[in-house]
């Protein structure tokens, strides 16, 4: 049965939850919602999806399939298992230009280094599920304003099929904003802005990416990630974070850091960096933060001209594991040409992935 709304009311900024995602080898994965002081709510536990995404109830095996839900701009959402990796991937040459015209035999899929048989391929701007993480600690104060009208405006180029929420966080991370398309929600969301304490980035990163695999309802899943600094306050180490990142049917990671006065920018940078490649996305470091609306809008255009590789893994999901990817593309038109995409996944059972129809 789903759990409670988690969404901070309109009326106080009092009830605030943490969702906190602990996934260990053969553990039960448990999402809590902690009270952070005496005024907050009791201790809630959060085992399933949010009271907003409730799923269908499945057809018993005497009744008809059902038809799947009908939105209310008249587009459907499918949900089935499959037995299928999906990949998005970025292309580019050796001008840095993105390259935007490949069919489906120009590329290569590997994994563990072994050729694997594509059997699903789009090149289209289908919808994506996006999580807006932002740093909100002490350091942001100044910051905000112009970072969160990047974030509005990477709304603004996107998909109006995108479904987006919107964390906010300093020593615990807060969900501002559920899932929506509404300029006007996310605006509200994105001006909570009590900046104070530390960073726990990667508790932050974790728990949105696991607040998008459950709730999420579209195939494509993106966190946009805005930091100024190293991560002091998380018990996630960040090998842990990219580990829980790299889960099957996890989402690209773009991240943007506000490295200027930063105590440890190189160790910062890194970790930005590893999170990012790892998981298909980009990190940017801006030398002025009038740079960040500018970044926001190449986020954007990246995620719009992304293909969509599928392909059926010859070494079975029940082996378990982690799988290294490598995607290659070859045209005469291009020449030498780079394929970002994710460097991996652990296998595990079949993922529940959606689309627009």
């Amino acid at each position: 049965m789903p759990g409670p709304d988690i969404t901070r009311p309109k009326s106080s900024r009092a009830a605030i939850f943490l969702l906190k995602c602990v996934i260990r080898a053969g553990a039960t994965v448990a999402v809590l919602a902690q009270p952070f002081s005496a005024q907050r709510p009791p201790v809630l536990a959060i085992l399933q999806q949010s009271s907003q995404s409730k799923p269908a109830p499945s057809p018993s095996p005497q009744q008809p399939p059902q038809p799947p839900p009908q939105r209310d701009d008249g587009t459907y959402v499918i949900r089935k298992n499959v037995d299928e990796v999906m990949l998005h991937a970025t292309v580019i040459d050796s001008k840095q230009r993105m390259v935007t015209d490949l069919d489906r035999s120009a590329f290569t899929v590997l994994e563990d280094g072994k050729p694997q048989t594509i059997v699903s391929f789009r090149h289209e701007d289908i919808p994506v599920a996006m999580g807006i993480v932002i740093d909100n600690s002490g350091s942001m104060r100044e910051k905000r304003a112009k970072v969160n009208q990047a974030a509005l405006n990477l709304v603004r180029s996107s998909n109006p099929q995108d479904e987006i929420f919107v964390v906010n966080f300093n020593d615990e991370y807060y969900l501002d904003q559920d899932f929506t398309n509404d300029l006007l929600k996310l605006k509200e969301a994105l001006e909570k802005i009590d900046a104070k304490g530390g960073t726990a980035l990667y508790e932050a990163v974790v728990a949105s990416a696991e607040h998008l695999k459950k709730n999420g309802r579209l195939e494509r899943k993106v966190l946009f990630v805005v930091t100024d600094g190293e991560d002091n306050a998380s018990r996630e180490s960040l090998e842990q974070a990219v580990k829980q990142l790299q889960e099957e049917n996890g989402p690209s990671v773009y991240a943007i850091g506000i490295l200027g006065n930063e105590e440890h920018p190189k160790r910062a940078r890194r970790a930005l960096e590893i999170v990012a490649q790892r998981t298909g996305g980009l990190a940017f470091f801006p030398k002025t933060l009038d740079e960040v609306d500018e970044i926001s809008r190449q986020v954007a255009h990246d995620i719009r001209n992304q293909y969509t590789i599928g392909y059926q893994p010859s070494n079975p999901r029940s082996s378990g594991g982690f799988r290294t990817i490598r995607v290659e593309a070859k045209s005469r038109a291009h020449g030498k040409m780079e394929v970002r995409t994710k460097s991996g996944y652990y296998a595990g059972a079949q993922p529940v992935a959606s689309g627009a129809k």
